[in-house]
């Protein structure tokens, strides 16, 4: 770079109107790229400040709604339009069909099994006998290093530590509740703010690091699978085999024939989900509702699990230990984003279980129809009915 030539800001005002359009200026000038469409927006552009930094202006993606969906949550219970933004075509009709073969089978069944959020201290000592004396201090300790953790916040609550000892070295993840926040940057302070208290109480400590990865934090892992990160959400249904077969022309006995068989396929590949496609739905979702899209990664995986029942009908399961999702906070506030949460009645205080019921409902519902649509060899010109693209 022979000369840098920075993006501008503007000292105080840097998420103004003026101070947006500056920078438009700047990149066509630099790019030579007219910023047309990016400019027209009815947002506030001081509402993006802690959400987007150079603010110039909005990229609009495409928001459809699919339902109406009959949801038998603990917090989500009634119908639902469910807002999702995508570009795929052929999306939102699926998921609206399977939500009208889960409603005419009377609904999907959905249950929070519990939620964590994380951060993952590392503390190394000088042999493996150090570490694990500190393994037990840590449990005798516990009261204070919550009272210290919780200092920080009105919200978040310091539930458990796991641990454990390597070499010379212990791997803790430091286990919360957050309220109806994500709660990735309220965990981080308040587990600085705990180990603070720690390292000046704890003789011995060699090297201290705030994070030692096993969090995963926007990675997959298979400790997250086991230990969630997030909400853990199951949800369920039993569909009606004449409703199967007269909605979707697939029948239950051919449906549980396919996931035998693509459960050999998800082992062989090692897939972090073995169902059909739940990125698609909690990535859409998302993207309405103002979640931070890369927590995708952790939310997607899971366990689908299809039986047959005595009766001959299908019951048909979606486990995802780690939906990290919001009704408050981030960029659920958002204008646009709160409108789509508001359409469900998912924003604010109170609201982030109910949200988590409908994302994992939802999945159900896409996995449903996606199967469906290869045992009747509708999956192909289903796409190119609805998802081609046109000039």
């Amino acid at each position: 770079m022979s000369e840098r030539k920075p993006i501008p800001r503007v000292k105080g005002d840097n998420y103004s109107e003026d101070a947006a359009a500056l920078r438009r200026n700047f990149i066509e000038e630099q790019t030579g790229v007219k910023l047309k469409h990016t400019a027209h927006y009815s947002i506030d552009p001081n509402s993006v400040e802690g959400n987007a930094e150079n603010f110039i202006g909005v990229v609009q993606m495409p928001v459809g709604v699919a339902g109406p969906y009959l949801i038998n949550g603990e917090h989500a219970q009634g119908v639902f339009y469910v807002p999702m933004a995508t570009t795929e075509g052929t999306l939102i009709a699926s998921y609206s069909r399977g939500m009208r073969v889960i409603s005419e089978s009377g609904g999907a069944t959905v249950t929070v099994i519990e939620e964590f959020m994380q951060r993952a201290p590392l503390f190394e000592f000088s042999s493996a006998r150090e570490a694990r004396d500190f393994s037990n201090w840590l449990d005798l300790q516990l009261q204070v290093i919550r009272q210290q953790a919780e200092s920080t916040t009105s919200v978040g609550k310091l539930q458990h530590i796991q641990k454990w000892v390597i070499a010379n070295k212990i791997f803790t993840r430091f286990n919360y509740t957050t309220g109806d926040a994500a709660g990735q940057n309220m965990t981080g302070k308040a587990t600085h703010k705990a180990c603070q208290w720690i390292l000046a109480n704890y003789p011995g400590v060699v090297n201290f690091s705030l994070s030692s990865g096993i969090e995963t934090d926007k990675k997959h892992s298979h400790m997250n699978l086991l230990h969630s990160r997030g909400k853990k959400v199951v949800a369920e249904a039993t569909i009606s085999k004449d409703v199967l077969k007269d909605l979707m022309r697939a029948d239950p006995e051919r449906m549980f024939r396919l996931r035998q068989r693509t459960m050999l396929g998800s082992l062989l590949a090692g897939s972090a989900y073995n169902g059909p496609h739940s990125a698609n739905g909690i990535a859409s979702m998302f993207i309405a509702t103002g979640q931070d899209e890369a927590n995708v990664v952790e939310s997607h995986t899971g366990i689908a699990f299809m039986d047959l029942t005595p009766a001959g009908d299908l019951y048909y399961s979606v486990t995802l230990p780690s939906i990290i999702c919001a009704s408050y906070g981030g960029g659920t506030g958002l204008a646009t984003q709160r409108e789509c949460l508001e359409m469900m009645d998912c924003y604010g205080q109170g609201k982030a279980r109910k949200l988590a019921e409908i994302i994992g409902a939802t999945v159900l519902a896409g996995d449903l129809s996606l199967a469906a649509a290869i045992v009747a060899d509708e999956w192909v010109s289903s796409h190119d009915q609805l998802g081609r693209n046109r000039p």
